[in-house]
């Protein structure tokens, strides 16, 4: 994972002055609205929703977790720019993630609004429309691919501690997104790109008069994405990610308005940062196969982890987890270019460095 400028922790973000998560609707640009809205952990501890002012009412991207607290603090944000649920007549989803998906589609449905989503994220919808009818999470056979046989057993007991989500939360959209089109939002003319790698159905949404993208997961200013966390698992997680980082590459330079962390000045840099860290992360998994076959859970543990470089053993069983699976697809990748070969055993997916 790599980390650019401040912490995601302690960054303040230039059109609140405040720390990224500061309650409030922080005015962006003319009829534009930032509110970030708490989540349920520790971690990334907020999600910023955006809200476009129109004529007609307004259309927002993302709509934060479905939990009372988010509910009622994007009810109160509203009112401070003089509008309520009321005044909503579309979500534009970047992906199907319930801290992005699940309240847009309950508000949605409520209030009659539409709601859009990249039609990539279907199958996972299905997935969750069916969970009953899941003997075990599908996260466990890629965690036993990747070699982290004690990580799956310990996803595994844990998978009851938490009551799954009521069926509300996983309603279909009223609208699928298919390519690259456009969308008018007002008199903005926005651009939705189809950007899969983070999930095969992600959309990120450009709007070049005003030099913005409302980049969702795809592009964060102080992290990156997870990469190969997805249902059903996708054969070429990062190899679609970095794709669709040189597409919003291809883009003007814009004001990068992330899901998590502060507004921050620029698309080019930020994705030039992004491909540089996986592409040296391509190179120390090569040079982790150098001592001969490995799996990923193996050659995770040549990696640093966080900022803070931490050794993949002293990571918790989630974040090992989410590694071995992120470390996985740089692999996978490598297979792919024709850099590795693999070869399925008992143990996990063994990997084999190619010679040059």
């Amino acid at each position: 994972m790599t980390h650019s400028g401040t912490p995601t922790a302690y960054a303040v973000s230039p059109d609140s002055g405040e720390h990224w998560t500061a309650e409030g609707a922080w005015q962006v640009a003319p009829g534009l609205w930032r509110i970030p809205l708490p989540l349920p952990m520790d971690g990334l501890r907020a999600i910023n929703v955006y809200v476009m002012e129109t004529d007609e009412g307004l259309t927002l991207v993302d709509g934060g977790w479905a939990i009372p607290v988010a509910r009622e603090l994007l009810e109160k944000c509203l009112a401070q720019i003089g509008a309520g649920f009321g005044d909503i007549r579309r979500f534009l989803v970047t992906h199907v993630h319930r801290d992005h998906f699940t309240l847009a589609t309950v508000l949605g449905h409520e209030v009659g609004a539409e709601i859009a989503l990249g039609r990539g994220e279907e199958p996972a919808l299905d997935m969750l429309n069916n969970v009953d009818q899941i003997t075990e999470s599908p996260f466990l056979a890629v965690l036993r691919s990747s070699g982290a046989l004690e990580v799956a057993e310990q996803w595994a007991a844990g998978a009851g501690d938490d009551p799954p989500p009521p069926k509300s939360d996983w309603q279909y959209p009223t609208r699928w997104m298919e390519g690259d089109h456009t969308i008018q939002v007002g008199h903005r003319t926005v651009e939705a790109v189809h950007t899969p790698g983070h999930t095969p159905g992600h959309f990120v949404f450009a709007d070049r008069a005003e030099g913005v993208l409302f980049a969702g997961d795809h592009v964060l200013p102080t992290i990156t994405p997870s990469i190969g966390f997805t249902v059903p698992p996708d054969d070429q997680p990062l190899g679609h990610f970095m794709a669709s980082l040189t597409r919003v590459r291809q883009l003007p330079d814009l004001r990068i308005l992330p899901a998590h962390g502060p507004v921050a000045a620029s698309t080019h840099a930020r994705v030039d940062e992004l491909l540089a860290h996986h592409d040296t992360r391509l190179e120390q998994c090569r040079a982790a196969l150098t001592a001969g076959p490995a799996t990923a859970h193996d050659v995770a543990g040549h990696l640093g982890w966080t900022r803070h470089e931490h050794r993949y053993d002293s990571l918790d069983p989630f974040s090992r987890g989410m590694a071995a699976m992120e470390t996985k697809a740089h692999l996978d990748l490598l297979v792919a270019r024709g850099e590795a070969t693999s070869e399925p055993h008992e143990d996990g997916v063994r990997y084999t460095r190619v010679a040059s």
